[in-house]
């Protein structure tokens, strides 16, 4: 018998650790103060109209009792081309149109958790009803030497991404660059463009949920995964 509840205890230990949810491991963004973008860059560039229907960002939240994910439309978005080369952009993003993917729309919890995330405690989107990304570079990708190699999960990582965006991002009134990976084609007067990252929400002054000592299982983690994808051409 002694044995029996020794196994169990390891059972509802393993059990524990299983069902809790960490924070996608994925790059982490750099982030910064803002930058200066350089208008210059673009001048005789080809600009590119986004995509709206065929473009999206994406987004994770976790807490140790599980994890919520969802998307964000834009609203209008262009991007700046030379040659090959990417030379500028700015998107808009309508935090209005936030929707939460793992709670059916149909459920109570759908509706719930969407008002809070629209809510002060978040988004805040009757005083911040959008967020923008300016891009500042757009430079051949190069691995971090000095970063800690751990094994990432595939579904948040991008695989042989092609260059480093570094753009200013607004949310919530606040700006800060942000540096990651992503994979960026050009060819014949078209952009694709996917991404995928993580952000600390604190740094935009969203810090509710964030106190792990005082919250225990109601923490919700400061780390934001990210994914984007984004379509653009030439305006016929």
């Amino acid at each position: 018998m002694k044995s029996l509840k020794i196994y169990g205890l390891m059972f509802a230990g393993a059990f524990a650790l299983a069902a809790c949810e960490s924070a996608p491991k994925s790059d982490e963004a750099k982030t910064g103060e803002a930058q200066k973008v350089d208008s210059t860059k673009t001048v005789e560039a080809q600009t590119l109209k986004v995509d709206l229907a065929n473009s999206t960002v994406t987004w994770v939240g976790t807490k140790p009792t599980g994890k919520h994910n969802g998307t964000f439309n834009l609203s209008e978005g262009t991007i700046s081309v030379k040659g090959n080369e990417v030379v500028g952009g700015k998107f808009t993003i309508d935090i209005n149109t936030l929707k939460v993917l793992d709670i059916p729309a149909e459920d109570e919890g759908n509706a719930k958790l969407t008002k809070h995330l629209k809510s002060a405690d978040f988004f805040e989107v009757e005083k911040f009803p959008t967020a923008t990304f300016e891009i500042v570079s757009v430079s051949p990708y190069k691995p971090d030497a000095t970063a800690k190699t751990e094994e990432k999960d595939k579904e948040y990582t991008l695989e042989n991404p092609t260059h480093t965006v570094t753009g200013n991002l607004t949310l919530k009134g606040v700006t800060k660059s942000i540096s990651f990976p992503a994979i960026v084609k050009v060819e014949a007067g078209k952009v694709e463009a996917e991404a995928k990252f993580n952000i600390n929400r604190k740094d935009w002054g969203m810090e509710y949920g964030t106190d792990e000592a005082k919250l225990k299982d109601k923490f919700i983690r400061p780390t934001v995964h990210i994914g984007f994808k984004i379509n653009a051409a030439s305006v016929q």
